[in-house]
């Protein structure tokens, strides 16, 4: 009889200590790096001089708004960015009981989309200025949020079947409704921005939106860090959790609630950028295993790395000229995910 072995795990602290250090490297690069190259000393100079608040000379003033006030800010939401996406990943693919869920099945990034789309297409609060962006994206994704929750919620609670089935079909009337926003724009250049922030992109950082984006992703992975126990019940099914002492229907729907908000979040300020949230939680899970304290440990680490890269992917690889970020996720992704799900040895929730 042929006997079962449990597959090695990665330790823990070092492998976080490795995705420390790989994205701080990480961060540098993408600083250093685009269709202006500033060379490392400089760029170590010049971060210097902004932390510090250390004088420019007027010859460096160019490489020092550059790195300073263009792609300083870029990378770091960046960064803020991709941990948000794969930490709530993680958290709706427990939620719904699902290995294909990712952060967009509740619909809200398209609901954020068609709110973008009325700012970008037809000049929607422009008396908010810079912030006309974000603001409509977000508070459209929050109407979204609640007309899922207001459908799919029924007498028990929120069901996985029920969340998954009624975020997909708004999402699909919302992505309709932008759809025709961008074939009824006037200006072709209004619809070329509009299809580049539906698929991504951090062109319009600032520092400004750091701030928001990053309390509220740490706010979220704090909050679901201290869950992870319950997580782990919930993601082997409401019956073994509620025998467990977790209340499923409550959990559930405390976890679309803090999912929903990092999603409006950080899909208001970069787009919709997408396979993130669904590549990096099960990546991680082959290294540290299914258990949700360890999981949500990496996660967000990974998270801030893969989209920090793909952003400087996108720079580089038509420059000057920028491609969205989601394309470039996607054409990474894919392989690597399927690569991934052929090797043996992997399950989720039991499966």
């Amino acid at each position: 009889m042929r006997r079962r072995t449990t597959p090695s795990r990665t330790p823990l602290p070092p492998l976080a200590a490795g995705l420390g250090l790989l994205l701080l490297v990480s961060l540098l690069c993408g600083v250093g790096l685009g269709a202006a190259p500033v060379a490392w000393p400089d760029v170590l100079r010049h971060l210097g001089a902004g932390l510090t608040g250390g004088t420019v000379t007027a010859r460096d003033a160019a490489a020092y708004t550059i790195v300073w006030e263009i792609r300083l800010p870029r990378v770091a939401l960046g960064a803020v960015v991709g941990a948000g996406l794969a930490t709530v990943g993680v958290a709706v693919q427990a939620m719904v009981r699902n290995a294909l869920a990712d952060p967009f099945v509740l619909g809200i990034s398209s609901g954020a989309a068609v709110g973008a789309n009325a700012v970008i297409l037809m000049g929607a609060f422009a008396g908010l200025g810079v912030w006309a962006l974000s603001v409509s994206a977000f508070t459209s994704g929050l109407a979204a949020m609640v007309l899922v929750y207001a459908v799919a919620r029924s007498p028990r609670g929120l069901s996985p079947l029920r969340l998954v089935l009624t975020g997909t079909a708004l999402a699909y009337g919302f992505e309709a409704l932008t759809t025709v926003m961008v074939f009824g724009a006037a200006r072709g250049e209004a619809a070329r921005s509009a299809m580049m922030w539906l698929l991504g992109s951090l062109g319009g950082a600032t520092w400004a939106q750091v701030p928001l984006a990053a309390g509220t992703v740490a706010a979220g992975w704090v909050w679901l860090r201290r869950r992870a126990e319950a997580l782990n019940a919930l993601a082997m099914g409401d019956e073994t959790a509620a025998a467990l002492g977790v209340p499923p229907a409550r959990l559930r729907r405390e976890v679309f609630v803090v999912t929903a908000a990092v999603t409006g979040t950080v899909v208001a300020v970069s787009g919709a950028i997408g396979f993130v949230g669904l590549m990096v939680p099960h990546v991680v899970r082959m290294a540290v295993g299914a258990d949700h304290r360890r999981v949500l440990a990496v996660a967000p680490l990974a998270g801030a790395v893969l989209l920090v890269w793909a952003d400087v992917v996108s720079r580089l690889l038509l420059a000057p000229a920028e491609l969205p970020i989601g394309v470039v996720t996607a054409v990474v992704g894919v392989p690597v995910f399927l690569l991934l799900m052929r090797r043996g040895g992997y399950a989720f929730a039991g499966r």
